[in-house]
């Protein structure tokens, strides 16, 4: 979403010492501030309309939706809307507003409020915008009323809990965001302040306005630091200089639950490890050197070096959501890959293959992959070359398709499987997140009904899910599954009220969090 998306995972591989864990020096009362701790670059879009990359973990705290999506009743919560209904055919629904929500800008945050900001996303065109596809009119018959009119069924109080594109904003101040200075928001904090390209990248502050108000405790104060060198986000943690590091390795994070000071939490996620492929120049032009590539990866060597840290993937979809497909676990089959490699010329006795990969710097998950896929590949007369790049680098790149394979992590807007279909393998252009610049017409015409079928006849689009993943994986070989994310988290014992939603991939809701001794 994306490296992330996408955002990337916070690895490390420290040895493990004989001696004790030392205790982690925690914050006095007064002096806390929540420190985040990542690999890579917060923002790279200011706008909440358009904004699909890192910057959720930070605009999640500044922007708030009409509906949050709870992982224990995987139904819609109440956010800024307190309740809503829809008609028997499903396109008309209406949402009653929170009463007394004002933005940072100090101006109400109302039905018209919501209706302008609804209207603007959709007329961008832009990052996730497409979730509201379906909505055909806004009318806001009363102050906290809103009612939406669909072109066809659609799940509407699901939409409105998406991580992109659903955020409420002030479209009279969001114009002036560009920069950091400001937000539009409504949520429990707003910008102190920006400063791009550094460690010390983001600093946001408690907005004394907010509806859920400030009695109990809060974190008054929530910074992002950049930190891509693992050890070092895991030194830091020690020395309590940041309070939570949103991913470890399985030999550290062994080492996290038993230090003093430190709290861990792991669960499963929606987020899957992909390599795109692509089609459209180089070498991988050619299927049968795509499909070698898939054959190559050795998919249960990853999984096993990763430790409890991943799962394998079946299909696209993972587990839990809609579009989902068992039975579709990859295996690595060297000898088939040698085969399709001398197909096309290459391979044992045949001309040498060169090909680039990039993948996130700091990302230790990742590196294994480029290690590993590096070594098999040499064995098969295939070098790769595999760079680790800042993301904002490598999404740059991507998108002047100067890559042979593209590797980044994903999830969905909504919790649904439509996202994966809809953004990384949908014809675009220029690409965004469709890295693999694949072009097919069939595919596309199959992944623009699923919103309709996965509200209208489930059956049919769990038999569409199937034929586009068969489409893609097999028939046109775009891309690899070699896991899905299991979260491992560390964070200062300090830190009260912690709970992960894979909804909302990475994001710590800092206000729900309480600082204690």
């Amino acid at each position: 979403m994306r490296r992330r998306l996408a955002a990337a995972a916070l690895a490390l591989t420290i040895a493990a010492c004989s001696a004790p864990p030392p205790e982690v020096r925690q914050a006095q009362p007064g002096e806390a501030a929540f420190v985040y701790a990542q690999n890579l670059d917060v923002v790279t879009d200011w706008d909440p309309a358009t904004s699909y990359s890192n910057e959720i973990i930070a605009l999640q705290n500044i922007y708030e939706t009409l509906t949050v999506w709870n992982p224990v009743t995987k139904k819609a919560g109440p956010r800024l809307a307190t309740a809503w209904n829809a008609s028997s055919d499903g396109k008309t629904w209406t949402f009653t507003l929170r009463p007394g929500v004002t933005f940072h800008s100090g101006r109400p945050l109302d039905a018209a409020a919501v209706k302008a900001a609804v209207e603007r996303t959709m007329k961008t065109g832009a990052g996730a915008s497409y979730i509201w596809d379906a909505v055909e009119s806004i009318q806001a018959p009363g102050p906290l009323t809103v009612t939406f009119q669909l072109k066809y069924a659609a799940p509407l109080d699901l939409t409105a809990s998406a991580a992109y594109a659903a955020y409420i904003y002030d479209t009279a101040a969001v114009d002036q965001v560009k920069d950091g200075k400001t937000d539009a928001g409504s949520g429990p904090y707003t910008i102190a302040s920006w400063r791009k390209g550094e460690e010390n990248e983001l600093t946001l502050k408690a907005f004394a306005g907010y509806w859920g108000g400030w009695d109990r405790p809060h974190y008054r104060t929530v910074k992002y630091r950049v930190v891509p060198d693992p050890r070092r986000r895991w030194e830091l943690l020690q020395a309590g200089e940041v309070s939570f590091v949103n991913r470890l390795s399985p030999r550290l994070y062994d080492r996290a639950t038993r230090t003093p000071g430190v709290r861990t939490a792991s669960m499963p996620s929606l987020q899957t490890a992909m390599l795109l492929f692509n089609t459209a120049e180089g070498p991988l032009r050619d299927v049968r050197l795509r499909k070698a590539v898939q054959k190559a990866v050795d998919y249960r060597g990853l999984i096993k070096a990763m430790d409890g840290a991943a799962v394998p993937a079946s299909g696209i979809v993972p587990e839990g959501l809609p579009g989902h497909q068992r039975g579709r676990t990859p295996r690595q089959d060297l000898a088939m890959s040698a085969q399709l490699l001398q197909r096309a010329g290459y391979g044992p006795g045949g001309r040498p293959l060169k090909l680039t990969l990039t993948y996130a710097e700091g990302d230790a998950d990742q590196a294994t992959l480029a290690r590993r896929l590096t070594e098999t590949l040499r064995t098969l007369n295939v070098t790769l070359d595999a760079r680790p790049m800042p993301w904002i680098a490598q999404w740059d790149r991507g998108k002047k398709r100067d890559q042979d394979i593209f590797v980044m992590y994903w999830w969905p807007d909504y919790a649904d499987g439509y996202s994966w279909f809809g953004n990384v393998f949908r014809s675009g252009t220029p690409p965004v997140f469709n890295l693999t610049y694949l072009k097919d017409p069939v595919a596309d015409s199959m992944i623009d009904m699923l919103p309709v079928l996965n509200v209208t006849d489930r059956p049919a689009a769990q038999k569409s899910f199937r034929q586009l993943t068969g489409r893609l994986l097999d028939v046109r070989a775009v891309a690899a599954f070699p896991w899905v994310v299991n979260y491992q988290r560390a964070y200062l014992g300090a830190v009260a009220g912690y709970d992960d939603n894979p909804a909302y991939p990475d994001v710590v809701f800092v206000y729900d969090l309480r600082p204690s001794a």
